[in-house]
């Protein structure tokens, strides 16, 4: 078990984490090294990752949604589906390859994200589609495929939540507030499903949780501020390291 030592640089990658996660998603990317960097086992990496996850998604979803960043009717419609394709993806576990399935997502993402920087203007327009028939069309189905992805991989579904909101046609910062809020009732899902496990480090998890929540809240609120085509360079920067993350195992 590491000593106290670990978090002189634990606090600061987790408000580092904080802040990206709550602009553009991928801060597991950074927690879930730094957990297993400690001296974790990944057991407990995973588990005490997702404690961290609680308070930094926590944390973005209260300022997206004290700001009206969030479509509320639309998201709790799609928090049920995202939490039940999350149990069917830790169920597939079993039986799915996870290395050709880590390549496949990132090349998808990768792709995907090349389109997103090759139109000028996706995720910056200012627009609020609300349940209309073509948004439940697209959202629906798309909350329980990155639920799935979720329970059985889960680097960067943050990232797919916002292009998931962005192609049903919300700007990049509410898309970003809708995505915060799914992905804190699927962390908050996870986080009781490994407390069962019992290996979850407390004394790690804890203090890096209050640092993952202030750099949330100071990344929701630049996200806020900046306007969408901050979040849109932030969020160019984290396709490529999620996609490298899953590449790289």
């Amino acid at each position: 078990m590491p000593g106290p030592e670990v978090l002189l640089y634990g606090l600061p990658l987790a408000f580092l984490a904080g802040f990206i996660d709550a602009i553009a998603g991928g801060g597991g990317t950074i927690t879930l090294p730094t957990l297993l960097f400690m001296g974790l086992t990944p057991a407990q990496a995973v588990a005490t990752n997702k404690l961290l996850a609680i308070f930094g998604s926590g944390s973005a979803t209260v300022q997206y949604w004290r700001k009206g960043h969030v479509e509320r009717a639309l998201v709790g419609r799609l928090i049920p589906l995202a939490l039940v394709g999350s149990a069917l993806g830790a169920f597939l576990v079993r039986f799915v390859d996870p290395a050709a399935f880590r390549t496949l997502v990132a090349v998808v993402i990768l792709g995907v994200g090349a389109l997103v920087l090759a139109n000028k203007r996706f995720g910056l327009e200012d627009r609020y589609p609300g349940l209309t028939a073509r948004t439940l069309a697209l959202t629906l189905p798309g909350a329980f495929v990155v639920g799935v992805y979720d329970g059985f991989l889960g680097p960067g579904t943050g990232t797919f939540l916002m292009l998931l909101f962005a192609l049903a046609g919300f700007n990049l910062v509410r898309a970003s507030g809708n995505a915060r809020t799914i992905n804190f009732a699927t962390n908050m899902g996870a986080f009781l499903f490994f407390l069962l496990g019992g290996q979850m480090v407390w004394w790690i998890g804890l203090p890096l949780g209050v640092a993952n929540a202030a750099g949330a809240f100071v990344g929701a609120r630049m996200a806020m501020l900046r306007g969408s085509g901050f979040v849109k360079v932030i969020y160019a920067v984290i396709v490529v390291v999620v996609a490298g993350r899953l590449l790289l195992g």
